[in-house]
């Protein structure tokens, strides 16, 4: 899905400035169907096969070179002011591009993914990572009513997830349920994954046909993508009524969420944050568990990629600023009864956070009939 007309002018106008600032003259952003936020800040087209570089150049032109040719059939349908160019020598053509640019400041993100072949070209490209990162972490109001939109659609789609899940179901059936939800919404794209089981879970994983059971604890992250940008819900639900060793764990983890966001606020750094969650679990003698033996991040950014920078970590010290968006989750391994997740998408303030999920941070339950509640 594209973003509204008004957003990529935003983006476009932002981006221009940055560079004029950076005094560089044109960027080399690339991007490929796995991660292409840096490529989609400039051309706003979601690569889905293939590979993608966009050149920009100071006045804020930008030509998109695609080497799929059904890509770019759609790059022109869905994106039909910008300038798209079908190239079946992708870095070739690109390279000969640059080249003609002579001596002009050229930068490039992210640079670690730069193709090899643009790399040995010859041409000298500055790092753009950070430029674009911060433009990325740091959004326009534009930018945050797409996030917003998304999060209400995040809601939504748990609440169907809940009434799907019932005992002698595959967790198949539930993933069905929420992308035929979200499709219908015009949602084209959800980032999700699942947990179905007890203390053998350590984790989440795309769907394997494990039948719900009495008594398993369901885990799932809904990341629906609206107008290109991502927001993310996490949570817990048991199927039938939870026990009193599910609910005393489960309380740990709302207790830890709601310190990682009571600490969130522009100046703080994500280190901050990941350190007020980190510290519940420590109080309670559970601090093994938030190593990364058990556990990736206790949060991420969230907005053209569904995980992205900041990462809250204990040794991330980068810098809150007002109008980020990120989920704050202490996702990770309860000893007792297994993997448990709770997290809602928040966008910093100066003096704290909004919280855009509005899904209850309640470990749910489901009746006989499946309605969570």
């Amino acid at each position: 899905m594209t973003a509204p007309m008004n957003t990529v002018e935003t983006r476009r106008k932002r981006l221009a400035e940055a560079m004029a600032d950076a005094g560089v003259d044109a960027l080399v952003l690339y991007g490929n169907a796995w991660q292409n936020d840096y490529l989609r800040y400039a051309a706003d087209f979601g690569i889905l096969e293939g590979e993608g570089i966009a050149v920009v150049r100071r006045d804020g032109e930008t030509t998109l070179y695609l080497d799929h040719p059904l890509e770019a059939e759609r790059a022109f349908a869905e994106w039909p002011d910008g300038e798209i160019r079908l190239a079946r020598d992708l870095v070739g053509e690109v390279a000969g591009i640059i080249e003609r640019l002579g001596n002009s400041r050229v930068a490039a993100g992210p640079a670690r993914h730069l193709p090899y072949g643009l790399v040995r070209s010859g041409k000298r490209f500055e790092d753009a990572t950070a430029l674009i990162d911060r433009l990325l972490m740091v959004k326009a109001k534009e930018e945050l009513e797409c996030v917003r939109k998304a999060a209400a659609v995040a809601d939504e789609g748990y609440a169907v997830f809940c009434a799907a899940a019932r005992a002698g179901r595959p967790d198949y059936a539930l993933i069905a349920e929420i992308e035929a939800f979200f499709r219908q919404k015009g949602v084209d794209d959800n980032f999700m994954i699942i947990g179905v089981g007890g203390p053998e879970v350590r984790g989440m994983a795309p769907p394997s046909g494990k039948l719900l059971k009495t008594g398993d604890m369901v885990t799932t992250e809904l990341t629906p993508c609206v107008g290109g940008y991502y927001a993310q819900i996490c949570r817990t639900l048991v199927v039938g009524e939870p026990s009193d060793a599910q609910q005393r764990a489960f309380a740990v983890f709302r207790e830890a969420l709601e310190a990682g966001i009571a600490a969130v606020r522009a100046g703080v750094t994500a280190a901050d944050v990941a350190k007020a969650e980190n510290d519940v679990f420590r109080q309670y003698g559970l601090g093994n568990y938030v190593t990364s033996e058990y556990t990736r991040v206790r949060g991420h950014g969230v907005g053209l990629f569904p995980d992205t920078k900041p990462h809250i970590l204990e040794d991330v010290t980068t810098t809150l600023e007002e109008d980020m968006s990120i989920i704050v989750h202490p996702n990770t391994y309860h000893p007792e009864v297994g993997y448990i997740v709770l997290g809602d998408t928040l966008i910093v303030r100066e003096d704290g956070s909004e919280c855009l999920t509005r899904t209850p941070r309640h470990l749910f339950g489901t009746s006989v009939g499946g309605e969570g509640r």
